[in-house]
């Protein structure tokens, strides 16, 4: 008996409640974090993205300040430094960092000075053919049917056309031509590998739950493009887009060596201009395919580096 009543005063006794942690009046929740902020603390970590941006960041500067490199024409020369070497590497501010061309003009000169036509290409290039193939790709993307046919039988005639052969059938037309010229000429040929990634991104993205909400709640078509649809279809555009950047850069070089791309100082003249003295002086051919070489490859590296902190399957 003294068992069973103590067992039944053990069942009426209140339950201990669990012990709580006190929380800090001033915790704030821990902020979400986005594609965005992910990729860009893998980009501060990966070596190869630093040294390619400090690379670009350097072609940069010397494409919108060239006086602070060389304080040397890059069209006046001096027939007495006809094929002269480099004759003082201490100069920094000298006019003979790499010796003279045939008519003994400066070669570090119209390096510095041809980094601004290759970079302006480069990079107009790349701003219009993105604007256009992400318009053409969202559009074809979003809407489908009757316009998605017509947009993507126009992408698939330009991407019939052979990109080099194509520029240089349309350059061969202007007696003159400058920047503005070589970059809407690349730029009128350039935007279908952009367009075909848009679309595709956008194809997959509109089947989203998030999308179907929006819908569903009455959101214009403009909010669910600019709200919903481009902010996460943007990712794998600019991976292609600063992927291109060099491929553009080399392109205007190719033009340029074969005498129908950039009329004034450009690495692709001076490369031209030195393939046929290769054996006596070696140094006029070196040195712009060197710049050539390491811009493409920065941006290259660059490109590289932005596809691996974007891509979730790189991770």
């Amino acid at each position: 008996m003294p068992e069973a009543l103590d067992t039944t005063a053990k069942e009426k006794l209140p339950a201990a409640e669990p012990a709580t942690v006190p929380v800090p009046v001033d915790a704030k929740p821990e902020k979400a974090r986005s594609l965005w902020s992910d990729a860009w603390d893998d980009l501060r970590r990966s070596p190869m993205f630093l040294i390619s941006a400090a690379l670009i960041l350097l072609l940069l500067v010397m494409a919108a300040f060239p006086g602070l490199f060389t304080g040397a024409s890059p069209r006046d020369g001096d027939l007495s430094n006809h094929y002269l070497g480099a004759a003082n590497w201490t100069n920094f501010f000298g006019a003979d960092w790499f010796g003279y061309d045939v008519q003994g003009r400066s070669i570090w000169a119209r390096m510095v000075y041809g980094a601004r036509a290759s970079i302006l290409v480069g990079v107009g290039v790349t701003v219009l053919v993105t604007i256009a193939g992400t318009l053409i790709g969202v559009l074809a993307g979003y809407f489908g049917g009757w316009l998605d046919a017509i947009l993507f039988r126009l992408t698939d005639v330009f991407s019939g056309i052979p990109f080099m052969l194509g520029a240089m059938v349309v350059l061969t037309t202007f007696t003159e031509r400058s920047v503005l010229v070589v970059v809407l000429a690349l730029a009128f040929l350039g935007w279908t590998t952009i367009a075909r990634v848009a679309r595709g991104s956008v194809i997959t993205i509109k089947q989203a739950d998030y999308v179907t909400a929006a819908k569903a709640l009455g959101a214009s078509t403009s909010r669910i493009l600019f709200r919903h649809i481009l902010p996460n279809a943007i990712a794998p555009v600019i991976v292609v887009a600063t992927i291109a950047l060099g491929g553009y850069i080399a392109a205007e070089a190719t033009l340029s060596y074969l005498g129908i791309g950039l009329s004034g100082v450009s690495w692709g003249i001076d490369v031209s201009a030195g393939k046929d003295q290769l054996r006596n002086a070696p140094h006029v051919l070196m040195m712009p395919s060197v710049m050539v070489s390491v811009t493409v490859l920065a941006f290259l590296m660059f490109g590289d580096a932005v596809r691996n902190a974007l891509d979730p399957k790189m991770r």
